[in-house]
């Protein structure tokens, strides 16, 4: 494994009732807040209304910015700088899932910027400062509240740019599984589709010795397949929202990707694909990783063998490689059509009629990916096989 540094400083607060722990939290920050979720849901929950209890019993001066879109838009970043800007907010806490809290990032460097926080997104600046942030999680998917990433949507020029900084990882995300419990059951399928796409991206890589990480991401593979048909059997079970909420957020905190760069060739394939048709994130992972594997596999066929034989326990015995490998990659495809994950392009009516702009899309920055490096003909080729 390569050397390595590793310091994550938000505060996780996880449990049944801890949305106490705001009162505590937020005065550390200042007093002005702005908050910002999504939809609607949290307040058909009954959040919203607890949130601004806690607010309210440290006297916040609270500034609303509501309907932050799933796949959050840079038109909603800008509003959200010129708020902050113009109420000199102290803190941003973000209510709702990966999306809320991708935009409250990306509105955090945009407040202490003076140009277009779209400059960090096309690395066109790196950001220097940013407003704290805190969040009340309400899904289970991106890990984005214990992380430094974050992804937004151009819609004007049909791109979605991943980008991050130490900067916005939250200052503290307070995580209690009875707010997962109201989320859809499609919402809660891509959520965990997600999940198991982080590890992914974090376990095909080619460093050598990397046992104890292995071991990791093969455990909360295999943890999240157990739990999921439990889950999508009874959506309101506390014990296996616990399970699926933890781990969304060990899956991408930093902690199993020590020592050694992970891929994430699938992630940039996909953003290219919701950029321009605006489908569910977890859907089109669903759709796109499994073909991503075959096209690979060549690669480093051992690695993909471990998968197949430690995590969907295929019995390698008198068989090749390649054809236990093989066998792996559709262990994965069956498991997610077993709890009703997308398998092809088509099921969003999506055709062959741009594959080749958002192939573009996706070589926006040139090739990318680390366990092999993919060029423009490559990622035509996986959204063909998905079609």
């Amino acid at each position: 494994m390569q050397p390595f540094q590793f310091h994550n400083p938000t505060r996780l607060i996880f449990g049944e009732g801890q949305i106490q722990m705001l009162t505590q939290e937020i005065p550390k920050y200042g007093s002005r807040v702005l908050l910002l979720y999504g939809g609607g849901s949290i307040k058909r929950n009954g959040l919203y209304e607890q949130v601004l209890l806690q607010l309210e019993a440290i006297s916040a001066y609270v500034v609303e910015l509501g309907g932050v879109e799933p796949n959050p838009r840079l038109s909603t970043v800008h509003k959200g700088v010129e708020i902050c800007k113009k109420e000199q907010i102290d803190l941003i806490l973000a209510v709702g899932g990966g999306s809320v809290i991708d935009c409250a990032k990306a509105i955090a460097v945009g407040a202490k910027y003076d140009g277009d926080a779209w400059d960090f997104m096309t690395h066109q600046a790196v950001p220097q400062d940013a407003l704290p942030l805190g969040t009340v999680l309400t899904i289970a998917a991106t890990g984005s509240e214990m992380n430094g990433g974050s992804v937004i949507t151009n819609w004007e020029t049909q791109e979605k740019l991943g980008w991050g900084t130490p900067l916005v990882n939250p200052k503290f995300s307070i995580l209690d599984p009875n707010y997962t419990k109201s989320l859809p059951r499609d919402q809660t399928i891509y959520g965990m589709v997600d999940m198991m796409s982080h590890v992914f991206e974090h376990y095909f890589h080619h460093e050598p010795n990397t046992l104890l990480q292995d071991g990791f991401c093969e455990a909360l593979l295999r943890t999240v397949m157990e739990t999921a048909p439990k889950l999508l059997e009874d959506l309101q079970s506390y014990e296996h929202r616990s399970t699926i909420l933890y781990c969304g957020t060990m899956a991408l905190n930093g902690v199993l990707n020590m020592g050694y760069n992970g891929d994430w060739a699938t992630h940039n394939i996909e953003h290219a694909v919701s950029a321009v048709y605006d489908i569910p994130h977890g859907g089109g992972l669903a759709i796109l990783f499994p073909n991503w594997m075959k096209h690979v596999l060549d690669e480093n066929v051992g690695r993909v063998k471990q998968m197949a034989v430690n995590v969907f326990g295929i019995d390698p015995s008198g068989k090749s490689d390649r054809d236990v490998a093989l066998e792996g990659i559709e262990a994965l495809r069956s498991f997610w059509n077993s709890i009703d994950a997308p398998s092809r392009l088509a099921d969003y009516n999506i055709d062959d009629s741009k594959l080749e702009a958002m192939a573009d899309k996706a070589m926006r920055f040139g090739p990318f990916g680390n366990f092999k490096k993919l060029n423009h003909e490559d990622v035509l080729a996986i959204y063909r096989a998905s079609l």
